[in-house]
């Protein structure tokens, strides 16, 4: 519900922005579609072990596929877009024992402003931008071989966050209706909000591996089995990214 309410008032904000646009801006629109690298940043990344301890999500490198469109109001250009990016890691629970192969999707709408500056004689246009993002994330756990949680797959329950990105890249024309669009974003994914989602009388280990978790579990006990999670943990991402963008 927060973070409705808040999604609520920022995309309020944007119609404010609109709305005082004035009639007579000329008005441009590109559209397209891309795909690049995601990597896991702060507690995104790690190692298995360290998701088994509950200390980090323990994710490596993965891929991003995105749909970009690009708005320009007189001086003004609003740019949204929707992304899917996948992130997974496998390798041991446990030193020397048992396996985890542990995946992440994180499907996500996001919208902003971007400032750019063409360059002279040159068909580039650089650019810089920043946006508001809600984050959809959701993935699969699988345990083999280990002393604490039974073997097995598990869902890891959808969870929403609203967050924000810091943006930049170059255009680089390719016809005059047509762009290639080169792109890196830092996404800060959990920054407003962290959950802990396994109710109070749980005492089964496996159950804190069915929800993001963001949060420090409540019932946490220093070398208890079953409540292991000790600390809030940060999601972001870093990517780079490829779009053909085609004006309309």
């Amino acid at each position: 519900m927060k973070n409705s309410k808040m999604l609520m008032a920022m995309l309020f904000g944007l119609l404010i922005v609109l709305t005082n646009v004035p009639a007579e801006s000329q008005v441009t629109v590109q559209l397209g579609a891309g795909a690049g690298m995601r990597l896991p940043m702060g507690d995104f990344g790690g190692e298995t072990t360290e998701y088994y301890s509950g200390a980090k999500y323990g994710l490596s490198t993965g891929y991003n596929l995105q749909a970009k469109g690009r708005i320009g109001l007189g001086g003004i250009t609003l740019v949204g877009g929707i992304e899917y990016g996948h992130l997974s890691n496998s390798g041991e629970g446990e030193a020397g024992r048992g396996k985890v192969e542990v995946s992440q999707s994180i499907f996500t709408v996001k919208a902003g402003p971007e400032f750019s500056s063409s360059i002279p004689g040159l068909p580039l246009t650089p650019y810089v931008g920043a946006n508001v993002a809600w984050h959809s994330i959701s993935g699969e756990t699988t345990f083999q071989g280990l002393t604490k949680v039974p073997s097995g797959s598990i869902d890891v329950a959808a969870a929403s966050r609203i967050g924000f990105g810091i943006n930049g890249g170059v255009l680089i024309k390719l016809s005059p209706a047509m762009n290639l669009d080169l792109g890196a974003e830092y996404a800060f994914i959990n920054p407003l909000s962290k959950e802990w989602q396994v109710a109070e009388r749980s005492n089964i280990r496996v159950d804190s591996y069915r929800s993001l978790n963001d949060e420090k579990d409540p019932l946490y006990a220093a070398g208890s089995d079953d409540h292991f999670v000790s600390a809030s943990r940060s999601i972001s991402t870093f990517q780079i990214t490829a779009t053909l963008m085609i004006g309309i």
